[in-house]
């Protein structure tokens, strides 16, 4: 994250050098490779924390107690998943008799959530300035490029990070939740599992995180490729054949 921060605010500050005087705007280069993967990086990051950070789910339950039959309570959570902060509604107003006390999920995902969605808002904000200054002061880029590594790593350790998260979630808010609600153990007391959203929109965020590392690993050889980084290991290596 911090990484993207410094790569936002160096593209903002070369923006005001005196370098930058030279505008030139060449929308034809976001047909070239590096360009069309930048526009790419930048759709993908919306789609990361669209369809993560926009998640609203909710997990029920049909419990029978004492005055009630077959009463449906729900647990609703939502982005950023503090799962422990969730109660599910109550029976009926008596409490089953006061035998039913406030059921909470339990895990708090926040840090993994947030981890995520936040990397995928960074990396919108520093496509936006990258794609500026590779269409319209594409001299300045080529003086001031940088190996998109670390971003790459961040998409790798945030996705698995997040995996694993979503995982547990779906465990939480799962049919497992219910031997552990103290409540259901009551005299009289049965709590059946009912049902809990589909979290195939979280699936696809994964999935998303996945090609968005993807799509920076091939940035770091496209801009391998681009700039002079290339031709100077060319000359080192070709160097030793033409002393001989």
């Amino acid at each position: 994250e911090a990484a993207a921060v410094g790569w936002c605010w160096f593209l903002l500050a070369a923006l005001g050098s005196h370098r930058m005087v030279g505008l030139r705007m060449d929308i034809s280069m976001l047909l070239e490779p590096l360009g069309f993967v930048k526009v790419l990086e930048w759709v993908f990051a919306i789609f990361v924390f669209a369809t993560c950070g926009g998640f609203r789910g909710e997990t029920a339950l049909l419990v029978s107690c004492e005055g009630v039959v077959n009463k449906t309570v729900t647990a609703a959570f939502t982005y950023p998943f503090r799962l422990n902060t969730v109660v599910f509604s109550a029976p009926d107003p008596k409490g089953c008799g006061g035998t039913w006390a406030d059921v909470y999920l339990v895990g708090d995902f926040s840090s993994s959530a947030h981890f995520f969605v936040t990397l995928a808002a960074l990396v919108f904000l520093y496509c936006v300035t990258a794609l500026v200054v590779y269409i319209g002061y594409n001299h300045v880029y080529q003086q001031n490029n940088k190996f998109p590594l670390t971003v790459t790593f961040l998409w790798l350790v945030s996705t698995f990070v997040w995996a694993k998260a979503l995982a547990d979630i779906k465990v939480a808010t799962g049919a497992s939740i219910v031997p552990g609600i103290e409540s259901c153990k009551a005299p009289g007391t049965t709590c059946l599992f009912l049902s809990v959203t589909s979290m195939g929109i979280l699936n696809v965020s994964v999935v998303f995180g996945l090609l968005n590392m993807i799509l920076w690993a091939g940035n770091v050889w496209l801009v391998y490729k681009d700039t002079n980084l290339h031709s100077q290991w060319n000359r080192i290596s070709e160097s030793p054949a033409e002393r001989v």
